[in-house]
């Protein structure tokens, strides 16, 4: 059906339906179309990486081989100041419906959020009622809906994705899973909980979590392509989350490539993502402090450190293969032209997992959950794999910080929006855009008004993303405007931006616990602050960031939190449920932490 078709039927629907009172005034309502001779309404494939790093892609200055990714940047526009959240589960709220995660309920990672803070109704980690997904329009406006991948916005009723408007489903609930079998990759979980289409689901013997995913999604598209109806298709992929696992034939493909060590490795990407034009020609570069001494390692050390990160670009080109293989399947029915595809991730690389990975807690770990860490089966089923805080500063080169953290390398990510009907192909847009604007965009694509403040009868929070739309057609510079501010906080990190600036607060001890400014266009790496130069500017933006917490409601976090140490205490009490057993443990596992934390406070 074409669209203006589509349009023509749909309003005369509506002009019967007003009259009997049928049609709700909170109703999604579709945009006529003026132009009847109008192309049909895109397929739209929304395709999340996990965990993946700024410059993880070949079209933004890696050397992984991505070829199907870079054919989608050569088909539409690549963004190279897009910003998400900082971790799971608050980018996936986000992405889904264009609302602040505060307001939509996930705040943070659930196995994360301190007591204190779950005594809100905001603060539980899942996805809110108050919050309508860009399934649920979209379905609703006539499209069919699919998911395949990693959900972790909520378990049991009403809560899966199933129940949040989307028409076929095979999901993860959790933060993530093994991707070689059905089993947990933290203790919190008794099991890795897999739904299909609402029900429990046992995965498949010959599971690998990318060629399932992808061969999951085309099943779907393809039990109903022949009826004519557009559909939308959302993949988000376990690749490159913890732990991160490969099939033997990508691995080795990179053995040797990273025996250079993650400084080199940072500056290769720097210099690439320059020629490509992705960051500035000038840009400048820091080292965290979290960077081990390359040249400190014995040959050993190196060796099984590189590996670490060769298994890791394997993920990387196996998700890049098997997205290839859904790319192939559009063409060959016949979809490929009349699709819009976005590729993103949800946050930046993780950090998470010991440097030395032949210490207590990087071998005892995973031996606990019946992994093994051996250097010839890395990567491999029943292999545990990280690939520390060193390398993942190599894989968001050159920004500063990583997942979990406010700063560029965990926040600024890739962005591909690509179509064979995009009127720019192949160009780089260096605006400002947030992940609250997905789900506009895609509505936009669809022809799909958002709801303001009702929908299915009560009421919802108003979207607050843009769409990205005049920046794909090349009719803007840019779709927000200098003194326009987008807020964001995770765990007592904070950052605000505005125009080309931003403000970030670190917590201690990573950082020192004071605001600073940024020109983020100029200077990405955050290499350069401006607070002192620039004192009214700093002023300003606190105050919008003040405005920012009152208007979506943002709690302080508890003295003395932690993120890791949050979960180990969530953890402890999920599986033990003895307060007294749970807070003895808590003790003796947390103070090692509180040793180097003190310690880290005397050196700053």
């Amino acid at each position: 059906m074409t669209v203006g078709r589509f349009f023509r039927n749909t309003t005369i629907a509506l002009a019967l339906l007003a009259p009997t009172g049928l049609l709700a005034e909170d109703s999604t309502v579709l945009i006529e179309d003026p132009n009847p001779t109008a192309i049909e309404r895109p397929n739209i494939v929304l395709v999340l990486a996990d965990d993946l790093g700024f410059t993880d892609l070949a079209s933004y200055g890696s050397e992984i081989s991505t070829p199907t990714i870079d054919a989608l940047a050569q088909q539409g526009v690549s963004f190279t100041n897009y910003h998400t959240a900082a971790n799971c589960a608050p980018a996936r709220a986000m992405l889904l419906t264009g609302v602040d995660a505060h307001l939509a309920g996930v705040p943070n990672i659930p196995e994360m959020l301190a007591p204190e803070q779950q005594r809100h109704a905001h603060y539980q980690g899942v996805l809110g009622s108050n919050v309508v997904t860009v399934a649920t329009l979209l379905e609703g406006a006539g499209y069919h809906t699919y998911m395949a991948g990693k959900w972790h916005l909520g378990a049991g009723p009403g809560k899966l994705p199933s129940q949040r408007g989307f028409e076929r489903t095979v999901a993860l609930a959790d933060s993530g899973a093994d991707n070689w079998e059905q089993r947990p990759y933290i203790p919190l979980y008794d099991k890795a909980n897999w739904y299909a289409d609402g029900e429990e689901y046992q995965l498949p013997e010959d599971f690998y979590s990318s060629r399932f995913l992808v061969d999951k999604t085309i099943e779907f598209i393809d039990s109903n392509i022949e009826d004519g109806q557009p559909f939308f298709a959302y993949l988000p992929f376990q690749a490159v989350h913890i732990p991160v696992q490969a099939p033997q034939e990508f691995i080795d493909r990179y053995m040797g490539v990273y025996d250079g060590g993650w400084d080199e490795l940072r500056e290769q990407r720097r210099a690439r993502a320059m020629e490509l034009g992705i960051i500035p020609a000038d840009s400048d570069i820091g080292r965290m402090s979290t960077t081990a001494d390359w040249s400190a390692l014995d040959a050993d050390q190196r060796r099984y450190q590189a590996k670490r990160m060769a298994v890791y670009a394997a993920m990387v080109e196996a998700m890049d293969y098997h997205l290839g293989r859904l790319v192939d399947y559009l063409k060959a029915r016949g979809e490929y032209d009349s699709t819009i595809i976005i590729f993103t991730s949800d946050n930046g690389a993780e950090a998470s997992g010991p440097q030395d990975h032949d210490s207590f807690a990087g071998r005892r770990g995973p031996a606990a959950l019946g992994y093994h860490t051996d250097y010839e089966r890395l990567g491999l089923k029943g292999s545990y794999n990280t690939i520390s805080p060193s390398f993942a500063s190599a894989a968001v080169s050159p920004l500063a910080y990583y997942k979990f953290y406010a700063g560029e390398g965990g926040m600024r990510v890739p962005l591909i929006v690509a179509g064979a009907s995009l009127p720019v192909q192949g160009e780089l847009s260096h605006s400002f855009s947030f992940v609250t604007d997905i789900t506009p965009t895609v509505l936009s694509f669809a022809g799909v008004v958002p709801p303001d403040a009702r929908y299915g009868g009560r009421s919802v929070e108003p979207m607050i993303g843009r769409d990205l739309g005049p920046l794909l057609r090349q009719e803007a510079q840019r779709v927000y405007g200098p003194e326009d501010s987008v807020g964001y906080e995770l765990a007592g990190h904070a950052v605000l931006f505005q125009g080309d600036y931003k403000i970030v607060f670190h917590r201690t001890p990573l950082s020192d616990g004071q605001w600073h400014l940024y020109n983020i266009m100029r200077d990405p790496g955050e290499t350069e602050d401006l607070s002192s130069t620039e004192p009214a500017r700093l002023q300003r933006m606190l105050s919008a960031y003040e405005r920012y917490t009152h208007d979506n409601k943002v709690l302080p976090v508890p003295p003395g939190f932690d993120n890791i140490k949050q979960l180990v205490i969530n953890t402890l009490y999920s599986r033990l449920r003895t307060p007294v057993l749970v807070t003895l443990l808590t003790i003796l596992i947390l103070l090692p932490f509180l040793v180097a934390y003190r310690r880290k406070r005397k050196e700053v």
